[in-house]
């Protein structure tokens, strides 16, 4: 009978009410009850994730989460409900692409059993503008939202990406009145990306065998600590020299002024160019939260 099922099962079904497995083959129909622990709480399951803020990067980050699959229940909610409803609608209609998941427009109290909230709501910045500028208006938003989620999602982990980041994540921790090992802003983590990628392109090397991060503030006081700068766990400079033994080209170290400049002012250019940021830091957003779901303990720069 096992050889029969191996080889000629068509498909299977797990059906929670029974608790039993269901297979089918060619010629007869085979239930077996689960008694495998692993698989029963399998099946109990699941992510919840609150986006507050549907505009660019909230929408886009609830978009990177619904396509990698990080969430299986994802709410988005925002002051104007339709503006949400209609990111969710889209959203969903190609959810059929992708790992199953529930995204839906909702109400503070939709937050109810979240695991994370991410918090994305405030005034975006305008081209020519620092992100220091939109302090004093979106703290007062923070002052708003921060009681009325922390009401219904009390256990949640926060993730806070509204700018000033820092700022807002203090301010947050504030009039949440909740925990600050529960809060996390995404700190330096898009700086750090973009630090990366230039690196990477300067150099040649994938962006994964980079090992170089931005600390500070999420603004342009950030810094670069290069004597932790590494490709492959060599110094970048260490690097250039045993470069010239390879047979390659010459490689030079970059201009580290302008690369700090590269940092601190990319956001300003793309939003002269596009007027919005919202594709890097929802992908970053996302590896925090995948990271808090899986356990990949990675090391990352947040506040």
């Amino acid at each position: 009978m096992c050889d029969n099922i191996r080889v000629r099962a068509k498909a299977f079904l797990l059906c929670a009410k029974t608790q039993e497995f269901v297979i089918y083959s060619k010629n007869t129909q085979y239930n077996f009850e689960i008694k495998n622990n692993f698989l029963e709480k399998r099946m109990h399951m699941s992510n919840k994730v609150t986006i507050i803020g549907a505009g660019s990067v909230g929408s886009t980050i609830a978009y990177t989460m619904t396509v990698k699959g990080i969430a299986s229940e994802i709410v988005l909610i925002d002051i104007n409900h339709d503006k949400a409803e209609g990111e969710a609608m889209d959203i969903q209609q190609g959810t059929p692409f992708c790992c199953p998941v529930t995204i839906y427009a909702g109400t503070y109290e939709d937050a109810k059993d979240s695991d994370v909230v991410v918090i994305s709501s405030g005034l975006p910045r305008k081209a020519g503008q620092t992100r220091l500028d939109l302090a004093q208006t979106n703290v007062n938003i923070m002052k708003e939202i921060a009681p009325e989620i922390a009401k219904y999602a009390p256990d949640a982990l926060y993730i806070i990406v509204s700018n000033p980041v820092d700022i807002m994540t203090y301010a947050f921790m504030k009039y949440s009145g909740l925990p600050e090992n529960k809060i996390i802003g995404s700190g330096t983590i898009l700086d750090t990306a973009r630090l990366r990628y230039y690196l990477s392109d300067h150099f040649g090397v994938c962006q994964k065998n980079i090992h170089a991060y931005v600390m500070g503030e999420h603004g342009d006081s950030s810094f670069i600590p290069w004597s932790l700068a590494k490709i492959a766990a060599i110094g970048i400079e260490d690097y250039c020299k045993g470069i010239k033994y390879t047979g390659k080209d010459i490689v030079t170290p970059p201009n580290y002024d302008e690369v700090i400049e590269y940092v601190r002012t990319s956001g300003g250019e793309i939003i002269k160019n596009k007027q919005a940021t919202y594709y890097a830091v929802s992908v970053s957003v996302c590896s925090i939260v995948e990271s808090l779901f899986t356990g990949k303990d990675y090391i990352m720069t947040v506040s």
